[in-house]
């Protein structure tokens, strides 16, 4: 059964940080595709970062200079380390595992607001 458990959600005030952590089980993880994803209200869900097993990283125009996103192969886990928070990055961030299939966390919040 394939798992990704996010975590490291919050408020956060702008200009502040956050690191998000997504461990997996249940998939090959060196081989997968891990990516996050967020999704605002009445928005739809929307690339933030993916690293692929050659750890090549893609990010979206949104993201650049202010997040970074990082694997750890040993622990099965990828990290995304957000920076210089903003009020329009408030949204629920998904991990995501792809290989032959995509797979889905359940969703972290992420509220920024002073």
């Amino acid at each position: 059964q394939v798992r990704l458990v996010e975590s490291g959600g919050g408020l956060v005030q702008p200009g502040g940080s956050l690191r998000l952590s997504c461990a997996a089980s249940g998939i090959d993880f060196s081989v997968n595709t891990m990516g996050w994803y967020r999704q605002a209200p009445g928005k739809e869900r929307e690339l933030v970062a993916t690293i692929n097993p050659n750890n090549r990283k893609i990010y979206a125009d949104s993201a650049k200079g202010r997040f970074t996103i990082s694997r750890d192969n040993a622990k099965n886990t990828v990290f995304l380390q957000m920076n210089s928070l903003k009020p329009e990055d408030t949204a629920v961030y998904y991990c995501s595992a792809r290989y032959n299939d995509r797979f889905w966390g359940q969703g972290t919040q992420v509220t920024v607001s002073s």
